[in-house]
């Protein structure tokens, strides 16, 4: 899955990334590259998150345990 994101410098510096698709998922880091391998693990934060948020609402039959798709 491909993801746009928005880089900008920080007055201190630092490079701000952000996943304008996801609200709320923004990183950074000291250099471009830093910035980009950080905003990869917040994307997957992000989706893991969400995905619990969703599990806990749902309710599975007992026959049926929760089927896991990798994407």
């Amino acid at each position: 899955m491909n993801f746009h994101v928005t880089l900008e410098a920080a007055e201190d510096g630092w490079i701000v990334v952000e996943c304008p698709a996801l609200p709320g998922c923004v990183s950074q880091g000291a250099d471009e590259q830093e910035a980009l391998e950080n905003i990869k693990e917040a994307i997957i934060a992000w989706l893991w998150a969400e995905d619990q948020k969703a599990i806990s609402s749902i309710t599975f039959p007992k026959n049926q345990p929760p089927i896991l798709v990798a994407v």
